[in-house]
């Protein structure tokens, strides 16, 4: 069996045990219940790592890792497969195994991955690349997590706000490099959006509590439209003001909008502020609006570095509603092709 064909077993072995997470029928079930005991305490270290936000990422991540998704990525890059060469990653944490894909990347093409890892999320990434290791022995030593700087690579992969951006370019300067920044989920709306759509749409924009650089923080919507379908649609997610570190955000950014006499829309649990800014704060949507399809592609095209994703009911845009917390496995942040990257000679 060749090592093309090892990766894709592994990969596909990590994917059937997320499937059975729920599941009454276990293959795993030593592994299963490591699984259980690492999302309770992921939960624990982090309060935005809900059972719910919890459940869901495993769950998306076993629809994507099948044998099959896995074997058509890597066929288009027959010649994936490096030798003795060293990927750094600096990982975000702003939702569960966010670092998850690019770690995959590196191993499916041969690197040695040392990794500095958020501290909001250093206990499921550890696990899974301990499941890795058992099902592919030939990984054994070749991903290391560090405490502090990064120290020895020959590429790296750099994930931080824009802010963070500028610290890791001027220390990776010398090195290939991807360095992310800040982007968003966007949503387009007409007004023919029917209640369903709209319903999809708020798992967009509530799933991960908005924290997911795919989750929609903007909605680009027509001149005079009528909020009150989508305020309907986002009842059904009210109990997420219960959640206390929700809630103080929900609270905080409200008494400055109104301190500051902003105009806002408030339905007791989220506030929709019109701001042409891509990335609103927690507990708030931003929305602008367009006069006609050439000022809504003048939007677009004029802000695509700062988006992540476009959800529609138009999926020529980007996605259809519901699905910008289900990226496939060639959906690369920031749009750039981090096999590609790797392979690069």
């Amino acid at each position: 069996m060749n090592s093309h064909q090892h990766t894709i077993n592994a990969f596909e072995a990590l994917g059937q045990l997320f499937r059975e997470h729920n599941n009454s029928e276990k293959r795993n079930y030593d592994w299963n219940e490591h699984l259980d005991n690492a999302l309770i305490k992921s939960s624990n270290q982090n309060k935005w790592f809900t059972k719910n936000n919890l459940d869901f990422c495993v769950n998306s991540w076993g629809k994507t890792l099948t044998k099959a998704s896995i074997t058509k990525w890597l066929s288009a890059y027959p010649s994936a497969q490096k030798h003795q060469q060293r990927l750094g990653l600096v990982l975000a944490g702003n939702i569960p195994l966010v670092g998850l894909h690019d770690v995959l990347c590196g191993l499916a093409c041969g690197y040695s991955i040392e990794i500095k890892h958020s501290s909001n999320d250093n206990v499921l990434l550890p696990f899974v690349v301990n499941f890795l290791l058992e099902i592919h022995s030939e990984w054994n030593g070749s991903i290391h997590f560090s405490e502090g700087r990064l120290e020895k690579f020959d590429r790296v992969i750099a994930t931080g706000s824009s802010n963070t951006a500028r610290y890791f370019e001027y220390y990776f300067k010398n090195v290939p490099n991807i360095i992310r920044k800040t982007r968003n989920g966007v949503a387009v709306l007409d007004g023919s959006e029917s209640n369903e759509d709209l319903a999809l749409l708020c798992i967009d924009i509530m799933q991960y509590f908005g924290l997911g650089c795919r989750s929609v923080s903007h909605l680009i919507v027509p001149e005079g439209y009528d909020f009150t379908l989508l305020f309907e649609s986002l009842y059904e997610h009210r109990e997420i003001i219960h959640h206390n570190a929700y809630a103080n955000n929900y609270d905080y950014n409200k008494a400055v909008y109104l301190m500051q006499e902003i105009e806002l829309l408030d339905n007791g649990f989220i506030l929709l502020k019109k701001d042409n800014g891509l990335n609103s704060p927690i507990a708030c949507i931003h929305y602008s609006t367009y006069k006609d399809q050439d000022e809504l592609n003048h939007v677009l095209e004029t802000q695509k570095d700062q988006i992540q994703c476009v959800a529609s009911k138009n999926s020529a845009l980007g996605v259809t509603f519901g699905q910008t917390q289900y990226p496939k496995l060639n959906d690369y942040a920031d749009h750039i092709d981090t096999m590609a990257f790797l392979l690069k000679k």
